[in-house]
């Protein structure tokens, strides 16, 4: 595991604590790394019933590490991001999430794979792909129209707007609002809660309500085929330094 993600596992729940503070939670490709490992190993063990996404510090996670997105930019086949999608989409088993702070990119589009998701009011969820000069992705070109409306994903998605915890949670996004020092709590409350139910009609239930992953899978992959084009051009590298320019 890496030092940049903290792990523990306590009554049937695995939390994940996105630990770079200093940072604001940028994930890099060794916590993409530790991410999926973590999740590939939570499948098969049974007494993992629900998994916590968290952040340490105050923020959620701000997306993409700098330097490893600018490696990205170069050798797009060896970074992880996409693996670490491709893992959420098809993981079985409920995933809660707890956010303050600081949503972005990835950050954000994560949330849409989760079961349930508590927030401060004042969160700050951002989706700025086209901003950048690329296209969204985790499916969230899919899932962000199926959960807030066309109106509402073009708001999001193709204006780049950013949005509060009260607003996703107006929109269906979270579940539930609490205090910045108290959405952690609520949130391991809720996993517990789910990993108290009874594992197979929970799962089964879990399946039936999300349908079959490959129609996201496969939008996941168009998305990376997009994406990946669009990094090649000069002028979205130059979009995307000078946007982690700013935000360094």
């Amino acid at each position: 595991m890496s030092k940049k993600l903290s792990v523990s596992c306590r009554d049937g729940v695995l939390r994940l604590t996105f630990d770079r503070p200093e940072k604001k939670n940028a994930l890099d490709r060794e916590t993409y790394r530790a991410l999926i490992q973590a999740l590939d190993a939570a499948r098969g063990d049974e007494t993992i019933r629900a998994v916590l996404f968290a952040g340490a510090g105050g923020d959620f996670t701000a997306g993409n590490d700098l330097a490893d997105f600018c490696d990205f930019m170069e050798r797009p086949e060896e970074f992880p991001a996409l693996a670490f999608v491709r893992a959420l989409a098809s993981f079985e088993k409920p995933m809660v999430a707890a956010v303050t702070g600081d949503a972005i990119g990835v950050g954000a589009t994560m949330l849409f794979h989760c079961d349930l998701v508590y927030a401060s009011a004042g969160a700050r969820l951002r989706m700025p792909f086209i901003d950048l000069g690329l296209v969204p992705e985790a499916g969230a070109s899919l899932l962000v129209t199926r959960r807030f409306g066309m109106a509402r994903a073009s708001q999001y998605l193709l204006a780049g707007e950013g949005f509060s915890g009260e607003d996703a949670f107006r929109l269906g996004l979270v579940n539930e609002l609490a205090e910045p020092e108290a959405v952690l709590e609520m949130a391991i409350e809720a996993a517990r809660r789910l990993a108290q139910k009874p594992a197979a009609a929970l799962l089964a239930a879990r399946r039936l309500m999300r349908g079959d992953p490959a129609e996201i899978l496969a939008r996941i992959d168009q998305e990376a085929a997009l994406f990946a084009q669009a990094l090649a051009t000069p002028a979205t590298r130059e979009r995307i330094s000078a946007f982690f320019a700013r935000r360094g």
